[in-house]
């Protein structure tokens, strides 16, 4: 007998068959905040571990403008969060132009939680084409303002 385990579960980052997009190559950045010790450019950084966070409380807005439209096939998204309890959410949307309405993508909540839940990875299958803007907002605190955003890594395939 032949058996499958299905479910949410997504293979591992080192399994994929999928290649990263090379972010500093092809998109621009821009980012409401970032500390100086955690730039924006850690989290897209293959070897960069310590990722991005913002400088100040609040939700932030991380906006990759691509320079030649990109099908985007796959998004990994990293969170870490081992200080503090808090529930986060983020939006995902996209644009086809520069200018053109944004539509979302995903929205996801999560809640960190010290003795337990410190990561939180989402590994998303997408089919968008011509996708000219990649826009993630992140609430840190669900609107309570206390806060401070993280990103530990991004991945577009």
């Amino acid at each position: 007998m032949r058996k499958r385990i299905i479910g949410t579960q997504t293979p591992p980052e080192s399994g994929s068959v999928e290649l990263w997009l090379d972010l500093n190559a092809i998109a621009e950045v821009e980012v409401t905040s970032e500390s100086p010790e955690h730039p924006i450019d850690a989290a897209f950084s293959p070897d960069e571990r310590t990722g991005w966070k913002a400088t100040a409380t609040g939700t932030q807005t991380i906006r990759l403008i691509f320079r030649q439209v990109q099908t985007i096939r796959r998004i990994r998204l990293e969170f870490v969060e081992r200080d503090i309890e808090r529930s986060q959410e983020f939006a995902l949307h996209y644009s086809e132009e520069n200018g053109a309405a944004l539509r979302e993508v995903i929205r996801q909540q999560w809640t960190f939680s010290p003795r337990g839940s410190t990561v939180e990875i989402e590994d998303y299958s997408v089919d968008l084409r011509s996708v000219r803007i990649l826009q993630l907002t992140i609430d840190p605190d669900r609107g309570r303002g206390g806060a401070i955003a993280t990103l530990n890594r991004w991945r577009i395939a």
